[in-house]
């Protein structure tokens, strides 16, 4: 099959970046090199546009790219939104009840006039404060201290909440009871204790997001690269899974090959072997 007929698509933290969160050199100037001589290349992440756009904004993107897990789809050539998977408002109340309920709290994402707005309602927790303190320094993000019900609940895209596992999995266990909506749990990649417990429409997901690509925009085929288990619904739209040699076990065992770790610029170097061969 014709290569502009395939798709590349990678997850960016323990994958396609290092363990400074960074595009290496090297990754950034191989994929404008291949973008530039007709590779289809994609992120799936679970990063907001802050974020993402910061660490990406090197790269000379065609294919929009998959962000919040697949809450969002953004086309970086046109700057807009092509899909938004919101949360119903009747959902918005039941999590953040539930979250009172767990003596919780955590971030909310909000998408309004094509601005995202993310908003907090304490900053006792030192892991979310960690989170936020190192968003503000490295990526200029903007938080809003609210009470979460004072919110208008329209437009709501995405809950994320930060803390050991033994914290998270029983709030995982409270919220699995909630129709309509999508977990992903999952443990940090620069912490060794910190998890991930997000929430997101169940619509919106990487494999979903990845499947709107291939639909919208005629690709034929998929080739997957992960690392940790929100990656996992990645590989569920992949025609070709491949896992980073730093992968979780799970995710490894899921993939047709193992290339090079993210500290080797493990990614572009298999594209460019498997396309010479």
């Amino acid at each position: 099959m014709h290569e502009n007929k395939t798709l590349y698509i990678a997850d960016l933290d323990g994958t396609l970046l290092n363990q400074n969160a960074e595009l290496s050199r090297h990754t950034t100037d191989a994929l404008n090199r291949l973008i530039s001589i007709g590779l289809n290349f994609s992120v799936a992440t679970a990063r907001t546009a802050a974020t993402a756009f910061k660490i990406l904004e090197f790269v000379q993107w065609k294919v929009p790219i998959v962000l919040l897990n697949g809450a969002l789809i953004y086309d970086v050539e046109q700057k807009r939104y092509v899909q938004v998977l919101s949360l119903s408002p009747q959902i918005v109340a039941k999590i953040i009840s539930t979250l009172q309920g767990l003596n919780m709290t955590g971030l909310m994402y909000q998408l309004k006039n094509s601005e995202q707005i993310t908003y907090y309602e304490t900053l006792g927790h030192k892991p979310l404060r960690d989170f936020m303190e190192e968003r503000i320094i490295r990526y200029n993000k903007i938080f809003n201290k609210v009470n979460f019900k004072d919110v208008p609940s329209e437009n709501i895209i995405y809950f994320t909440m930060i803390d050991t596992h033994d914290k998270i999995q029983p709030a995982h266990s409270a919220f699995s009871g909630i129709p309509g909506i999508c977990l992903s749990m999952y443990k940090d990649t620069y912490s060794s204790d910190l998890w991930y417990l997000e929430i997101h429409n169940d619509k919106a997901t990487k494999q979903n997001g990845t499947l709107y690509l291939k639909e919208h925009y005629g690709f034929e085929r998929i080739v997957g690269f992960g690392d940790n288990l929100n990656d996992l619904p990645l590989f569920a739209a992949c025609d070709l899974c491949v896992a980073v040699e730093n992968a979780k076990d799970e995710v490894k065992a899921a993939s047709d090959f193992v290339c090079g770790t993210n500290e080797s610029d493990g990614v572009v170097k298999w594209i460019e072997e498997w396309m010479l061969k």
